[in-house]
């Protein structure tokens, strides 16, 4: 038996494939759930593709300390994956930015007091490009939260940023892993998060135009495969890695990739910018994606190949793959 491994938000979609991965390393994972239901369903989900006999959970909330030590008892690495991603703006940003910064803080403060060897933080390329209207970003840049680059956006560089802060002078180490959007199949087919829910609109002809929106993209069971390659990698270390191709993947690509997969409700029609930031002043999913609408930057991920030997999932596999899954 390998070491124990928590992780956080263990019933989302990224938080079941990384589960499922350590479990297939030979790992024990002890996921943190808002309520035990999340527990039930998560586990019965995980057993429909691996063994869950070293699989445990503890009620955990981001927003209270209750839960945390318990979770954190004889862990060896933590891997903070819990955090709020909706991309309707709220009509409160703090609905998103409390539960990332301060949840962050709260995770640290008890992987610390466990004496926890590494934490690996989710993070995401929209703590990089936010504000950037194109060229190319690495590792070291970071998002202006001073400018309107939406409330998503804006939790995850302020949390990621308490993070490096929390970790810098204490012995335990730090990765964050930075992904671009994230597709492919979701354990147990069902359709929760954003992408899925994009998908499945896509598919169902929902969705009658498609909006002006590229960026960098990544197969799910790369985000599992790289955040578990990065718990035990030692020259890892206090480092951000970035989970995404390194040109920008237009949705208008991916709907084409559906369609030639016969997906033939899917549309293939842009719709017009204008139209978009008209309906983003009464709908809050339009206003959502206006900060990256028609936006093209391309991303630095050399050192995610080199030190975590990453060998990228086709996007386009990854679409079908997932559109398959969500729509059987």
């Amino acid at each position: 038996m390998k070491e124990k491994v928590l992780v956080t938000g263990i019933s989302g979609y990224i938080g079941q494939h990384i589960a499922e991965e350590l479990l297939k390393q030979g790992y024990s994972v002890v996921g943190t759930v808002r309520s035990l239901y999340k527990a039930e369903s998560t586990k019965a989900s995980l057993a429909s593709v691996i063994s869950v006999k070293n699989l445990h959970f503890v009620k955990a909330d981001l927003l209270k300390d209750e839960g945390w030590d318990e979770a954190m008892k004889g862990c060896t690495y933590v891997l903070h994956v819990a955090s709020p991603f909706v991309l309707a703006e709220p009509k409160n940003e703090n609905e998103l930015i409390d539960p990332a910064v301060e949840g962050t803080k709260r995770v640290i403060a008890a992987a610390k007091r466990a004496g926890v060897k590494r934490l690996v933080i989710t993070s995401t390329i929209f703590s990089i490009i936010g504000g950037k209207e194109s060229g190319k970003c690495g590792p070291e840049d970071w998002s202006d939260t001073n400018k309107n680059i939406g409330a998503y956006a804006k939790s995850k560089t302020l949390a990621e940023k308490v993070a490096w802060k929390a970790t810098k002078n204490g012995s335990m180490e730090m990765v964050a892993i930075l992904p671009g959007a994230v597709f492919g199949p979701p354990i147990g087919g069902k359709a929760e998060g954003q992408s899925a829910a994009m998908i499945q609109t896509m598919i169902n002809g929902k969705m009658p135009m498609i909006p002006d929106i590229a960026m960098g993209m990544v197969d799910v069971r790369d985000i599992a495969r790289l955040q578990v390659k990065a718990l035990t990698t030692k020259e890892a270390a206090g480092k951000r890695f970035i989970a995404a191709s390194s040109e920008p993947v237009s949705l208008m690509h991916l709907a084409k990739v559906l369609k030639d997969a016969g997906f033939t409700k899917v549309p293939i029609r842009q719709a017009p910018t204008i139209m978009v930031k008209i309906m983003s002043l009464f709908d809050r999913e339009a206003r959502g994606s206006t900060p990256i609408l028609g936006k093209r930057v391309a991303l630095n991920n050399k050192e995610t190949f080199d030190i975590l030997e990453w060998k990228p999932t086709p996007i386009e596999k990854s679409i079908v793959d997932m559109a398959k899954a969500i729509s059987s």
